[in-house]
């Protein structure tokens, strides 16, 4: 595992969804919110937050392969999430998930707006270097 992860009995926890700790064990890397722009700069997922999740997981993938790692060595992540809902949970941090049994630590924080009004999420991510 490339990570500690812990959730103490006296925190209020969410499962699958977030870590209330993750201690790394190597160095890190700081990865730039990713957004759900394909290669060739067109979006994905318009108007659809899980869509939009869907591509920004996918570009989280050649992220980390570019460091020869898997969502496994993400630590922390900070979800921006335009006109949040509760209701849209599952579809914004589903897709970020993919099925991992240890989650990240992570914030995710309600905005108005991001840079382009095709973006209705941005996900920054800090990953361990060394698994």
């Amino acid at each position: 595992m490339t990570a500690h992860r812990s959730n103490p009995a006296a925190l209020h926890g969410a499962p699958g969804f977030t870590s209330q700790i993750v201690r790394a064990t190597g160095p890190l890397a700081f990865i730039s919110g990713q957004v759900s722009q394909r290669v060739d700069g067109t979006w994905a997922g318009i108007g659809s937050h899980r869509e939009q999740a869907e591509q920004i997981a996918r570009n989280i993938d050649v992220t980390l392969d570019e460091l020869g790692l898997s969502r496994d060595a993400i630590v922390k992540e900070t979800v921006y999430v335009v006109d949040y809902d509760p209701a849209l949970l599952l579809d914004v941090v589903g897709p970020l998930r993919d099925g991992r049994s240890e989650p990240p630590a992570s914030t995710l924080i309600g905005v108005h707006a991001l840079f382009a009004p095709e973006a209705l999420m941005e996900v920054e991510l800090v990953v361990d270097l060394e698994p």
